[in-house]
C-alpha cells in the first residue's frame, strides 16, 4: 500500500471528516472509498453524472443537508432585546441561586 498527501482548504477537510463520520468510517477510508468509486469507468453519463453514480453506487453520495435561512434583522433585534430582560447573571450569582 502507498502513501499519497494532499492540500485542501479546510472547509473540504471538514465536509470530508462530517460525511466520513456519517457513515461511520475513517477519513481514510471514505477518502479511498470516494477516490476508488470516482474512477470507476464502467459507468457512462456526463462526468458529473458518472462521478455522482459512482458515489451513489459505493454509498458514498453526500447529498447536501437542510439550507438554513438567515434570521431577519428585525428578529434579531427582537431576540437581542428579549435577552436583555429578566435578572441579571451577577445577581444570581450574588443571591447563591
Amino acid at each position: 500500500m502507498e502513501q499519497m498527501t494532499w492540500r485542501a482548504p479546510a472547509e473540504l477537510i471538514a465536509r470530508v471528516r462530517l460525511a466520513a463520520q456519517r457513515r461511520g468510517r475513517s477519513m481514510n477510508d471514505y477518502v479511498t472509498a470516494v477516490l476508488d468509486a470516482a474512477t470507476n469507468p464502467r459507468l457512462a453519463g456526463s462526468e458529473v453524472e458518472r462521478l455522482r453514480e459512482r458515489l451513489d453506487q459505493a454509498g458514498l453520495l453526500a447529498e447536501p443537508g437542510e439550507r438554513r435561512r438567515r434570521p431577519a434583522a428585525d428578529e434579531v433585534g427582537a431576540a437581542r432585546s428579549r435577552a436583555g430582560q429578566g435578572t441579571a447573571l451577577a445577581d444570581l450569582i450574588g443571591e447563591g441561586r
